[in-house]
């Protein structure tokens, strides 16, 4: 009989699948692996309506970053839809109003043109410091961005503007929950993994050292052993 579980995995701002690269064929020898498209739609709900509408009836659902957010929507529609769950360099909480008028000029200057230097700004904070220099780091986070392009990305960004506070519905989440962060992650600091890892019951936190917000690709081995372990458990 066969026992595996189909996987969802769902990419952050700007991520193409090449962001799941690393770590998808571990994840391979223990379900079929899907990887969302989530640059369609410019709100939480309609992604995550049509990510629904794909998949396969039950599954596992790891999403990163943006996907943690997509993730938390899909748990809000379909919870009987997803057999365990992974929220990885995310967090719960909606933007501040700082961060709100962060993306609001980062979508100004992607509409003007100015896309490709929003993402040589982000990359600083996207990767441990001991990276920031690494020619191949920067070469994937380039080749994704141009996967999503500017008008997605714009898209992507007014989503994740009105996505909405999912800490109340935190302790509504029953499946086995893996909450992975980093040492050093400079765009989702890792207090408020701890914080989902409290609020959601049974979660388990990893923390993985030497690592910014990119786990799959700076730290793979460590970041698939963990996914493995969580789909194992």
């Amino acid at each position: 009989m066969d026992n595996t579980m189909p996987i969802l995995l769902v990419p952050g701002l700007i991520c193409s699948p090449r962001i799941f690269a690393p770590v998808i064929p571990a994840l391979w020898r223990l379900g079929p692996v899907t990887v969302a498209n989530h640059v369609r739609d410019d709100n939480m709900g309609s992604i995550a309506r049509r990510i629904l509408a794909e998949a396969p009836p039950r599954f596992a659902l790891a999403g990163h970053s943006m996907g943690g957010y997509i993730a938390f929507e899909i748990m809000r529609q379909a919870p009987e839809r997803v057999a365990r769950l992974a929220l990885m360099s995310t967090q719960a909480r909606p933007d501040t109003p700082e961060a709100t008028a962060r993306r609001r000029g980062m979508m100004e200057r992607a509409r003007n043109g100015q896309y490709r230097s929003v993402v040589d700004d982000l990359f600083p904070g996207f990767v441990h410091p001991s990276r920031q220099g690494d020619a191949s780091l920067r070469q994937i986070v380039d080749d994704m961005s141009d996967d999503v392009g500017a008008e997605a990305f714009i898209r992507q960004q007014m989503a994740v503007l009105s996505r909405p506070d999912s800490r109340p519905s935190m302790a509504w989440i029953k499946c086995p929950t893996l909450v992975l962060t980093s040492d050093t992650d400079n765009t989702v600091p890792n207090f408020l993994s701890d914080e989902m890892a409290s609020g959601i019951p049974g979660a388990k936190l990893v923390v993985l050292s030497n690592c910014g917000h990119l786990p799959q690709l700076e730290q793979p081995k460590a970041c698939a052993d963990a996914l493995v372990e969580w789909l194992r458990a």
